[in-house]
């Protein structure tokens, strides 16, 4: 597991962005249910009304697939409601959360409600994916693809089916997410982007916002602008 987070929006908030980070979700809204947000490609804005309550878990990179029941491929860039991957014990979790009186409650609910898999140690794959999430997307494939006995073109298959993304893409995105904590570190009205290049594995800044303007569509500068929004922990 990643993270859990919860929001209760005291007053209304729009264009709330959530960037990719290789990391899959389930979410609990008073309005959309219970969900499964898989891996993202691009940033996401949501609006969030007075009142709203949202919880969520958050899974590492390739580590979801045991909670879901499905691929995780079957939902890069999607969202679905729980209850069409895990049927009627998601209705019945649904039932609970409608009746938790707050954001931190449905959390607990949300929390010790789901099953833990079988599952005593990551396989191979995602052992792999691990590693992989451990450089921050700066990793050797073919050599991590070698330590999971597997080929480059069956590791490519196997991370998609794990995570979502394909072991590249995967490097791309977690580079990306390295990239913007760094920023969200420093000084957010003047960051380093030179030096955040360097550190998070670009070649040069110039290839660092042309990432910036694939996963959110801006560059770095207006993403972390005096104005932006912090995306969700």
């Amino acid at each position: 597991m990643e993270c859990v987070w919860r929001i209760e929006a005291a007053a209304p908030i729009r264009d709330y962005p959530v960037r990719p980070d290789g990391c899959l979700d389930i979410l609990y809204s008073r309005t959309g249910g219970l969900q499964v947000v898989g891996t993202m490609t691009t940033e996401r804005r949501f609006e969030l009304s007075a009142g709203a309550v949202m919880a969520g878990i958050r899974f590492r990179p390739g580590m979801a697939r045991a909670f879901i029941g499905v691929s995780p491929a079957e939902l890069t860039d999607r969202t679905a409601a729980f209850d069409d991957v895990m049927g009627r014990a998601a209705r019945t979790l649904q039932a609970r959360l409608d009746d938790a009186p707050s954001a931190d409650q449905c959390l607990t609910v949300l929390a010790t409600a789901l099953p833990v898999p079988d599952q005593p140690s990551p396989n191979p794959v995602q052992q792999a994916i691990a590693a992989i999430a451990h450089t921050r997307g700066q990793a050797d494939l073919d050599r991590i693809a070698a330590q999971a006995n597997l080929s480059p073109r069956q590791f490519r298959r196997r991370c998609r089916e794990e995570s979502g993304l394909t072991p590249k893409r995967l490097c791309r995105v977690l580079r990306f997410r390295h990239a913007a904590t760094l920023a969200e570190s420093g000084s957010r009205s003047r960051p380093d982007w030179a030096a955040i290049a360097a550190e998070a594995g670009y070649f040069d800044q110039a290839h660092l916002v042309r990432d910036f303007r694939e996963f959110t569509g801006r560059t770095p500068m207006s993403v972390f602008s005096n104005t932006a929004p912090a995306a969700l922990a």
